[in-house]
């Protein structure tokens, strides 16, 4: 039987990824990192929490020794990494926390599998974040990186790290350079899930007005389900190699939250510019979109598209939801939550 680290299980990748493994018979190993609120509402929601194949380990991925103690344990054969601090917001008040989770905690592990087994095949979560200021559009594998943020810095370094030890000492060290990827399952801190909840909300009345920054931002924007199968496929693959996912197609915050809110049939139009920019129901004339200085961060990726073709080539990968059917998805969840009372 295959057996599978998965870091950061709590996660939306991490909770999705440990589905597909034990759909596939894997022994999955899910770490979490001891906090006051350590919440494992996603792989409940999934209903995985009690599968007999899942076991969850308490670990720090800042500590080398707790790291090779975790491979000897487990003799894992494939490790995905998908731990870190990995909110760009947080990344410029926590810097150097950033730093050490997400860049140093990535070595920990490639340090760990060379010294315990080095034919365990390893997975870095690096991500779109690098590219930052695009220096080419579609951005793909050979991209020059431009990061734009601590969090994007620290994923550069764990990404590059990745490609030494598999190019030092022979470590089937694979990159999955993912664009961003939403789900039911992402957390409010993301403005996806915070658009899909406000307008849930706003549908049944609990909230007024949906408060944003950058409307212009303009993303890739995937199904997080589909991804996590992408992360899979390249550790099932000949070689160790680096991977682009994403959708090849970009939209704005502005068009995402018109999506959103066409899942519950409010007809978005929007009036005026930058910081005085609303939306407005159609038919009530309410505003409940507005614009807020705050929700805008230091510097700025204003244009992330990645073309995955390498990925539908090499690993038969390709993305199937439309995003539309996405912020569908999205919007139904967070309303039968709502509903309920509750909202993660």
């Amino acid at each position: 039987m295959n057996k599978a680290i998965v870091t950061g299980i709590t996660g939306q990748d991490g909770a999705y990824l440990a589905q597909l493994l034990l759909e596939k018979g894997y022994t999955v190993y899910g770490t979490y990192r001891r906090t006051s609120s350590v919440n494992f509402w996603r792989i409940e929601e999934l209903g995985i929490e009690r599968h007999p194949n899942l076991h969850l380990v308490e670990y720090d991925l800042t500590d080398l020794s707790a790291s090779i103690r975790l491979l000897q344990s487990t003799e894992a054969t494939e490790v995905y990494n998908l731990a870190a601090q990995s909110f760009v917001g947080v990344s410029f008040e926590q810097p150097l926390t950033t730093a050490e989770i997400t860049g140093l905690g990535a070595v920990n592990l490639l340090e760990a599998v060379r010294i315990v087994n080095p034919k365990v095949r390893f997975y870095q979560a690096s991500t779109s974040e690098m590219f930052g200021k695009v220096q080419a559009i579609p951005q793909i594998e050979t991209t020059p990186f431009y990061p734009r943020s601590p969090y994007g810095v620290a994923k550069l370094y764990a990404h590059w790290m990745t490609i030494n030890y598999r190019e030092s000492y022979g470590i089937f060290g694979t990159s999955g350079i993912l664009f961003n990827h939403e789900s039911p399952l992402r957390g409010r801190e993301f403005v996806t899930r915070k658009i899909t909840d406000s307008v849930a909300k706003i549908k049944l009345g609990k909230q007024d007005v949906l408060e944003l920054g950058n409307m212009d931002a303009k993303r890739d924007w995937g199904f997080a389900k589909e991804y996590v199968e992408g992360m899979w496929r390249m550790l099932q693959a000949d070689e160790p190699d680096t991977f682009v996912l994403a959708t090849n197609r970009t939209e704005t915050v502005r068009d995402f939250v018109s999506l959103a809110c066409k899942a519950v049939d409010i007809d978005l139009e929007w009036q005026g510019e930058g910081e005085r920019e609303q939306g407005i129901d159609s038919a009530t004339g309410k505003v409940v979109v507005a614009v807020n200085p705050k929700f805008y961060r230091p510097a700025e990726v204003e244009l992330l598209i990645g073309n995955p073709a390498k990925a539908r080539e090499k690993l038969g990968w390709e993305p199937k939801t439309s995003l539309e059917e996405l912020c569908r998805m999205m919007v139904e969840a967070d309303l039968r939550r709502n509903e309920q009372g509750f909202s993660f």
